[in-house]
This record gives C-alpha cells, structure tokens and sequence, in this order.
C-alpha cells in the first residue's frame, strides 16, 4: 500500500505536502506564504502574484523544496517549461527523495524529454526502487519514453512486467491505461493480434476508451478486415472521443499523452 499511496498525484493532494517540510519553522513560512498568500492568487492570470508571494518565503528559507516545487509548477502546466525546470531542480537539490521522481514525470509527460527522464527514473530506482509516482510505477514512464524514442522491445518489456505485476497485486486494481500502452508496444512491434487482444482488456474495464478503440481499428486495417468494419470502429471512437472518453490520467487536461488520439471536426 506504500507505493499506492506515494503515487497520489502531487497536483491535487495537498495534505501529503505538508509532511515535506523538516521544522515546524519551515511549515510556518509555507503556510503564511504558500496556503495564505499563492494559494489565493490563479496563476493563470496572476502569475506573478503567486511568484511574488513564494519568492518571499524563499527569503525566509531558500532551503524548502516545497517551495521550489510549488514555484515551478504553474510554469510547467502554461508550458513554459524551460522557465519551470530549473526552479524543480531546486526542489530535487534539497530534497532528492520526494521530487526526483516526479521531476521524471514531469520530463516525461510535459516537457517531453524523453532521454533526461530516463536518466532520472534510473537514478530513482537505483535509490528507492521501482516505486510510484502519479498512480503509476517508475518503469512504467520509462516505457513511455521508450515508446517516444522507437524503442519498441524496451518499453514491451516493462510494460508486460508492469501489467503482471499489477495483475499479481490483488490490492491493485487492473488498470486500463496500463493496458493501452501494452497494446500500443505490441501495435508498433505488428503485434496484431496480441495488440487487439491487450486493447480488448482495456476496453473490458473501460467501455468508452477511444484511444484503444481507434488503435484497434489500426490493427484490424493492417489484418486485412473489411474497410467498412474499420471505419465503423474509427466511427465509434470518435464519437466516444467526442464526449471526453479518452486517456484517463488526470494531467490530460494539461498535456496530450503519447498516442493519445486527438480528432478532428
């Protein structure tokens, strides 16, 4: 339950921040400039009062990665990565333990670098073990950068590692984006049939999921199934697409995931 509770997206759960901080000094300036202060600023349209208000807690203590963390974040979901990344830095320099894995994530999913996430995952690993981080293991994003670079045989194999550990776990629920990205190594592998199989799972648990359905619709084309039974289901997954049934991560709605279908009026 350890490694479930770690990979709690660190977005939306604020009461797991507050155990980051060493003193009780270190809480008080979070509070009176994080939780009183950014807290009450949108970051949107006031960028530069949340800023503001962290910047001067970092003036009380520049040592707290909460801080740095909680500076970089608005930055990283307006895309402004490369004004973001430096601030994370801060945050994994004075505490290594909470935030380089997420650093990972956050090279993987939004900034998109695939070869620097890796590194991290790896570094991560070799410190903590291959534990969670945004509800999903550490190897398990290192298979979605392997995706990004084409290495196709290195993401499989974590990803059927990933799918047999989570099926072994009885206190882990299958999960259907585990077994999209499945799918999706053995659709680039022309894996045909072991790809449908693996996006039939997926659907099992989550009915409405356009992405599986339209790589699906790939793997029959490339079978040879009649075109009419492929665009049917192409049909179906945009209409599905259309009512917002799509990669069920909560970051979709800051960042596209690989392969996630995006389709067109």
């Amino acid at each position: 339950m350890k490694n479930i509770i770690l990979g709690f997206s660190l977005f939306f759960t604020l009461l797991s921040f507050g155990q980051v901080s060493k003193n009780k000094a270190q809480d008080e300036i979070v509070t009176q400039y994080l939780d009183s202060c950014a807290y009450k600023h949108n970051y949107v349209f006031e960028m530069s009062e949340w800023q503001s208000c962290i910047d001067e807690g970092l003036k009380k203590d520049s040592t707290i990665a909460y801080l740095w963390q909680q500076k970089a974040m608005p930055y990283f979901k307006c895309k402004k990565y490369e004004v973001g990344m430096p601030y994370l830095d801060k945050a994994v320099l004075y505490d290594e333990e909470r935030w380089l894995s997420y650093r990972a994530f956050m090279k993987c999913i939004f900034s998109h670098n695939y070869k620097a996430a890796i590194v991290d995952f790896d570094e991560a690993i070799k410190l903590y073990g291959n534990s969670y981080v945004m509800d999903h293991s550490f190897n398990f994003y290192k298979a979605l950068c392997y995706l990004q670079l084409n290495e196709y045989e290195k993401a499989e194999k974590l990803l059927d590692d990933y799918v047999n550990d989570i099926y072994k776990n009885r206190q882990q629920l299958e999960h259907p984006t585990a077994y999209f990205y499945q799918g999706i190594a053995k659709y680039e592998l022309k894996k045909w049939d072991e790809a449908i199989a693996v996006f039939d799972k997926a659907l099992k648990i989550y009915q409405e999921f356009s992405d599986a359905k339209y790589y699906k619709a790939i793997c029959w084309l490339k079978q040879g199934k009649s075109r009419d039974e492929v665009i049917a289901l192409v049909g179906i997954a945009r209409e599905d697409a259309s009512k917002g049934f799509s990669i069920n991560e909560d970051n979709t709605i800051y960042e596209t995931y690989p392969y996630q279908k995006k389709f067109g009026k």
